[in-house]
């Protein structure tokens, strides 16, 4: 897997720090030499940033491979981190989150209101039989109690299992039997487009089958909507806190104690429950939030539009800002409820400086044209960020002029719930940015591009992503299944993580995220990459959004099928049955013939998790012509229905 990619060798525009931002950056201009010349001892001193009960002695303990043990004689709460280090340093009237319902409902919760929600849900848990090393499930909307729940579960100890608000019963059944959840924390109904979504009935339907042990449902009161109690087993949460204390201590765990179980969405079979602990964890976490954003706690407004129930609303909407005493945004709906300036408005109104968000957010809003965001003062921000799907070149180009008026920093961050944490990203004080590429590892990380050999590749080719020394926020396993763990990450180059990612190195030895390896496609013996063909796609003046899938073909063996959304404020330049030969000439000119679509279809929407993740696998069942699989996690599954429908009746050009 060592194809040549051509623009990798050229000079491409880069975008170095402005001497302002570099001279009022916090983050120390020393940091990657220092992680060079003794990598354990950078960490420790990451680590150090944090409060702990016993200090620790030991570093690293590799020597059961790959399960690491981090500062593993140390103890520490991570509750007491995130709450009540910065009440007792005197910052208990910094706001830590302004929440926001879709209903335009508002919340302001400083430090001190936080820790005094958290204290009394640890009484709550408590007298309910949870204790440390119980699993607690949590289905619940963006509505403050649920991080009061996170963060009361990792104050006794017990073990967090978020599970996406938008899994059916099913989804959810097969995640709590897995972990033998003790008790489940759910709401009377989630709001998203003026609707509302059953969650506290989805339970029921989850649990109505024997072999679980659940004990307990807690349900908060959010959407007004009607439910049913089950006697002895339901319980209203208010009703019940009002009944517990208000003084809670904090316990201290080892590093290693489990702190979260968060399943990988998109799998087969038997759901894949990555466990993390403490120490590590938040070390790398917090470390990473505060440099890759530069975050300065006393002056920045910070917003992940991440959902909590994605390892990215663990890590940098929960535990990261958190631990750094950060105030941010918390919003419970939809970015186009009541219209698509909702977010702008949230930017505008509470000043946010730093915003972290998904590239199909990026270019949704793309499609829908600059005029929206152009209606709202954004001024106020100094920093952008991109997660979960490499960001081409075009999504990031607009984003920073549009979004950032031409003059902020825009980090793209590669990571997985695997790793925990941030892995791969420019610290944008002082590395020079460039739109599209995920840039360097993080200061302490050690990542190698290599072939299907284990060698590594050389400048300007495409290999597999390997992470070569192990690093602290990584999972522990997988949830009681430790040979599945090793043999799915560390059995194709022994003594390595592989990512499950393709990479491509450029002429600066920068790394450049090619996507999923299944999402690389062997186009008559040619490796072809499905970014590099959607950045190809979206690069074409009348293209919002793409999705590249390779479809079985029995000539080629595989061949390029894409899906694209047009610009609201172009369809009128093309009709929509010319648009599929332009744009399959287009992408022939840019990379090549080989990487000429074999069909292209024009869509309404592409099909997207509320994460904003695009479901490519079911784009790559209706491109092979079989049934479409699973919808559950889709926004609007009615998305899918249409694809279908479309590609059945042969709206494409496959000349």
């Amino acid at each position: 897997m060592a194809d040549k990619i051509e623009h990798l060798l050229e000079d491409l525009e880069t975008f170095p720090p402005s001497d302002d931002f570099t001279s009022s950056s916090p983050v120390p201009a020393d940091l990657m030499a220092r992680a060079e010349e003794d990598r354990l001892g950078f960490w420790a001193d990451q680590a150090r940033e944090l409060h702990w009960s016993t200090p620790f002695t030991e570093v690293l303990d590799w020597s059961d491979a790959p399960f690491a043990k981090w500062f593993g004689d140390g103890t520490l709460n991570a509750s007491y981190n995130c709450v009540d280090r910065h009440v007792l340093a005197g910052n208990g009237d910094r706001v830590a989150i302004y929440w926001e319902g879709e209903p335009g409902d508002k919340r302001t919760i400083t430090y001190s209101d936080l820790l005094g929600e958290v204290k009394r849900a640890a009484n709550l848990l408590e007298s309910l039989g949870v204790a440390a090393g119980d699993v607690v499930a949590i289905y619940m909307p963006m509505i403050p109690e649920t991080v009061v729940a996170m963060l009361a579960c990792a104050r006794i100890g017990a073990v967090h299992s978020v599970i996406f608000g938008g899994f059916s019963a099913d989804s959810i059944r097969s995640r709590v039997e897995d972990a033998n959840a003790k008790l489940v924390i759910t709401s009377d109904g989630s709001i998203r487009k003026g609707r509302i979504f059953p969650l506290k009935e989805t339970v029921d339907a989850a649990l109505e089958a024997d072999g679980h042990t659940v004990e307990h449902v807690l349900v908060v009161r959010r959407a007004d909507n009607e439910v049913s109690l089950t006697p002895g087993r339901d319980l209203w949460w208010d009703e019940e806190i009002a009944q517990v204390g208000d003084e809670h201590v904090a316990k201290p765990f080892p590093a290693e104690h489990p702190l979260f179980i968060l399943y990988t969405s998109g799998t087969t079979g038997k759901p894949k429950g990555l466990l993390h602990t403490t120490g590590g964890y938040l070390t790398q976490t917090s470390f990473t939030h505060r440099t890759i954003f530069d975050l300065k706690p006393e002056q920045d407004v910070y917003w992940c539009s991440a959902d909590v129930g994605w390892v990215t609303g663990h890590s940098y909407f929960v535990y990261g800002p958190l631990a750094n005493g950060s105030t941010q945004v918390m919003y419970e709906g939809t970015h186009d409820t009541p219209d698509l300036g909702r977010w702008f408005d949230i930017i505008q109104r509470y000043g946010v400086t730093i915003f972290y968000t998904a590239p199909t957010a990026i270019r949704g809003y793309m499609k829908s044209g600059r005029q929206i965001p152009a209606k709202y003062d954004l001024s106020s921000i100094r920093l952008l960020g991109s997660v979960g799907e490499p960001i081409n070149p075009e999504a990031w180009a607009w984003y920073r002029e549009v979004i950032g008026g031409n003059r902020v920093p825009v980090v793209d961050t590669w990571w997985q719930t695997e790793t925990g944490a941030i892995m791969i990203s420019a610290i944008p004080s002082q590395v020079a940015l460039k739109p599209g590429a995920a840039q360097v590892p993080v200061p302490g990380v050690v990542v190698e591009v290599v072939d299907d050999q284990g060698e590594r590749v050389n400048p300007g080719e495409m290999g597999l992503l390997t992470i070569t020394e192990p690093w602290p926020s990584m999972a522990r396993g997988i949830y009681g299944d430790r040979e599945r763990f090793i043999e799915t990450y560390w059995s194709q180059f022994p003594g390595r993580y592989f990512a499950g990612d393709g990479a491509g190195v450029d002429k600066d030895g920068h790394l450049w995220l090619l996507g999923r390896v299944d999402d690389v496609m062997n186009v008559s013996g040619h490796r072809l990459s499905t970014t590099e063909i959607e950045s190809a796609l979206v690069d074409h003046p009348f293209v919002a959004e793409s999705a590249v899938v390779g479809a079985s073909d029995e000539t080629t063996g595989q061949a390029v099928v894409a899906f694209v959304v047009l610009k609201e404020s172009k369809k009128a330049e093309i009709e929509a049955s010319d648009a599929p030969q332009v744009l399959r000439s287009h992408v022939s000119t840019k990379i090549g013939a080989i990487a000429r679509p074999r069909q292209v279809y024009v869509v309404a929407e592409l099909p997207k998790t509320r994460s904003g993740k695009i479901m490519r696998r079911l784009l790559r069942d209706v491109a092979d012509g079989k049934a479409v699989g699973d919808t559950t996690t889709l926004t609007d599954a009615s998305v899918m229905s249409a694809i279908s429908a479309g590609v059945a009746s042969g709206t494409a050009d496959d000349d």
